[in-house]
């Protein structure tokens, strides 16, 4: 197929690539309480102006529009870290409340969860995924600059306690930091009933300074994991989830990894991103945006935005190119553009 060719008549996010977008990643803030050394640089960044960022309203119309006009079955709320917009439990009831009802998830650092965990539950979140790369104490403060590891462990127990399942663990692994701690995670996941998935570390950090040949690979982190576990291929269909998924010693239990760089899922995702400015992306690694923002705030009714919405999805490419030579990163960090 060819983006040259003309768009079929349809309300959903379809690209010229014969994939559908029902997965929507909002980005409610791009701001973060941790310092992750492979997503930005100890002393923070710049953070948007609030006159730039969506206003609760604003969100919500846009989901709105994704839910009733486009098809989209999906919204994950995302940053920088989620927790930190004002009021998130609000406007958690208020995405619920929508029809038809999107299922609810949201990724988190987890720094300060347990005490709202179940405020989000009674609000409407339906499952949670949040971030833990470690369970020992000095490497998580090496990676993140903070101390807060028990902060991280006691939102995982809270999110169970209030019934946000699966919850889930996203892990990236470092080369010569933490990659040797991994089968101690897995361990720990497995202990606990959480749903463990390691991410290859992707060029999204705000300094540009990714390395592949420092990147701890899908492969290598079967071997790590090899050492302690036996695992084989889970008999589960994959679909458009991003994780190759793997039985541990024979199952019920699975852990699984997500190769965005060296297997990646581009001709299975069904996912379109919405920044907390208010750009639609179709990629993580998109060059270009469309700005929805303002459409909105120029009085354009939910058709026309809906429209713009379409044609951003349609010229999605066919990948995101990284094992491409000329290849370029985007200029927005993960934490500007969501999770």
């Amino acid at each position: 197929m060819s983006p040259n060719r003309p768009r079929p008549d349809t309300p959903a996010l379809v690209d010229s690539f014969g994939r559908t977008a029902t997965d929507l990643r909002v980005s409610v803030t791009d701001k973060c309480n941790l310092r992750c050394t492979y997503c930005m640089p100890a002393e923070g960044l710049e953070w948007m102006p609030d006159q730039r960022l969506l206003t609760d309203d604003e969100i919500v119309r846009l989901i709105d529009i994704a839910v009733r006009l486009l098809g989209v079955t999906d919204v994950r709320l995302t940053g920088g870290e989620p927790l930190l917009r004002p009021r998130l439990e609000g406007l958690v009831a208020r995405i619920a409340a929508l029809r038809p009802r999107p299922r609810l998830a949201m990724t988190t650092n987890g720094i300060g969860f347990a005490k709202r965990a179940r405020a989000f539950a009674d609000a409407g979140l339906d499952r949670v995924n949040i971030s833990l790369d470690t369970i020992n104490p000095e490497t998580f403060e090496r990676l993140t600059r903070r101390d807060r590891l028990r902060h991280v462990l006691d939102a995982l127990a809270a999110a169970r306690d209030a019934g946000l399942e699966p919850i889930k663990i996203n892990a990236v692994l470092m080369r010569g930091v933490n990659e040797h701690e991994a089968p101690d995670l897995l361990r720990f996941a497995l202990d606990n009933g959480y749903h463990l998935r390691f991410i290859e570390q992707m060029p999204l950090d705000a300094q540009h300074g990714w390395n592949r040949a420092e990147m701890i690979t899908a492969d290598e982190i079967l071997d790590l994991l090899g050492t302690s576990f036996t695992l084989t291929p889970s008999p589960t269909e994959r679909g458009g989830a991003p994780a190759e998924r793997w039985l541990v010693n024979g199952g019920p239990e699975e852990v699984g990894i997500i190769p965005s760089v060296t297997r990646p899922f581009c001709k299975t995702c069904e996912r379109t991103r919405l920044t907390a400015d208010g750009a639609v992306r179709s990629c993580l690694f998109s060059t270009t945006e469309t700005d929805l923002r303002t459409l909105l705030r120029n009085g354009a009714d939910d058709e026309e935005i809906a429209n713009a919405w379409r044609a951003t999805m349609w010229g999605k490419l066919a990948g995101h190119e990284i094992n491409e030579a000329g290849f370029a990163q985007p200029i927005r960090p993960m934490s500007a553009i969501g999770g």
